[in-house]
């Protein structure tokens, strides 16, 4: 695999992680959003302007981009299986930065989805 395939790879790995983090962490702060007519709109415009969010929707941005181009580069059954590695980052993130609870059966998870990605790297 070439070197840029690789660095396109953290970069939507990256990307993604951030993005899911920084909209994880607004959400827990906002709370519940109601899905009717007058709820919505003021919970959308007041996410809008929050700092997490647009953040989170630019690192989501990168993480878009970079797929695309890793796509020009690296075969799909590559790209995907491989960009399963934020899973098992958000998974230890989520414990440690966002101080969640996560219980054996989602590290066992985890850890079968790092031996898939650690099975493509070889």
């Amino acid at each position: 695999m070439r070197p840029l395939a690789w660095l396109l790879l953290a970069a939507v790995v990256g990307g993604t992680v951030a993005s899911d983090l920084l909209q994880s962490m607004q959400m827990k702060r906002h709370g519940e959003v109601r899905f009717s007519n007058s709820h919505l709109a003021s919970a959308f415009f007041a996410m809008a302007r929050n700092a997490y969010l647009n953040l989170a929707i630019f690192f989501m941005a990168i993480s878009f981009f970079a797929f695309l181009k890793l796509l020009t580069v690296a075969d799909l059954s590559f790209a995907v299986p491989a960009s399963a590695a934020s899973f098992v980052i958000e998974t230890l993130l989520a414990k440690i930065l966002l101080k969640e609870q996560v219980c054996r059966r989602r590290w066992a998870g985890a850890a079968l989805v790092a031996c898939g990605v650690a099975l493509l790297a070889l």
